[in-house]
């Protein structure tokens, strides 16, 4: 081989290595610092969450990725849709979300984050449930009171 058709490859590996180091911190980051708490009002009732985020990824109709955050796990929405997993798409994907953790349990035995999620004008956990697209599904221990999303 010669030493341009060597540059070449070379350069393509550089890039292809980039390219997947950049998308793997996207999608896998863990870094909360810039996640700050606060309040949000939906409806006129103010809402406080501990951490905020891009949902990057609808995993399925109540399992979001949060950048910075990492796998969400909707509390006590279980068994949704396929309607479900539009709705979450429609409402969360590219968008800004606000997580009440549930500070009792803050994860579930996979490691996912178990919150109550918000967007700048909707409760997703409550929407899911009121809407039909989920039942609820609750666990203890949970800073949350059974159908109180």
């Amino acid at each position: 081989m010669n030493k341009k058709t060597i540059s070449i490859i070379l350069l393509a590996i550089f890039l292809i290595t980039i390219a997947f180091t950049i998308a793997n911190t996207f999608l896998n980051d863990n870094d909360t610092s810039q996640n700050q708490t606060g309040t949000l009002t939906i409806n006129n009732r103010t809402i406080p969450y501990e951490k905020t985020g891009k949902c990057v990824e609808v995993i399925d109709g109540n399992t979001i990725q949060v950048y910075g955050v990492g796998k969400v796990q909707l509390t006590q929405v279980g068994s949704p849709t396929a309607d479900a997993t539009q709705f979450v798409k429609d409402k969360c994907l590219g968008k800004t979300v606000y997580l009440n953790i549930d500070n009792e349990k803050p994860q579930d035995d996979y490691g996912r984050t178990l919150a109550i999620v918000y967007t700048t004008d909707c409760d997703i956990n409550s929407e899911l449930l009121d809407n039909g697209f989920a039942n609820i599904s609750y666990f203890e221990p949970s800073e949350f009171k059974k159908g109180e999303v």
